[in-house]
């Protein structure tokens, strides 16, 4: 049997695939997590846990946020808190993907400027952010930045 990819030839690095293990909780339900490892609920019915396409919001924020909080302290400028409030607008047709998504973050931390959040956010969405590079190009991915007082 020969395994045939298309598309560009893929960069070697030398990581270990990704392994999720899911398992069927009933209903619309499913725990997946790394084997051995944690679990998160997930509901297609959105009851119980979160839908595979909230999921997919979740993944992206918390993506490039993980970048950003390791930006800004790298820029020695650590942050107090962060929050950020994910809207996806989906197309009406089957399937009902995303056509464009935004990140609202909400940033505090003594000495942090509005021009060095941005620049964060915009290296970890353009550039360090796996899940935003796994997203089909054509799904814009906009952000804005309210700076809280500390």
């Amino acid at each position: 049997m020969t395994d045939v990819t298309a598309g560009a030839p893929a960069q070697k690095i030398a990581t270990k695939p990704s392994l999720i293990h899911v398992a069927w909780a009933g209903g619309h339900r499913f725990d997946a997590g790394r084997p051995n490892g944690p679990t998160a609920r997930i509901d297609g019915d959105g009851e119980t846990g979160q839908s595979p396409p909230e999921t997919l919001l979740s993944a992206l924020a918390t993506c490039v946020s993980y970048d950003v909080v390791d930006i800004l302290a790298k820029q020695r400028t650590p942050l107090a808190s962060l929050e950020v409030d994910v809207v996806g607008e989906r197309v009406d047709t089957i399937p009902r993907r995303y056509k464009a998504i935004t990140l609202n973050f909400r940033i505090g931390g003594k000495g942090i400027e509005k021009d060095q959040v941005l620049r964060a956010i915009e290296l970890a969405a353009t550039k360090y952010c796996s899940v935003r590079d796994s997203l089909r190009s054509d799904i814009p991915v906009a952000w804005t930045v309210e700076l809280l007082g500390v």
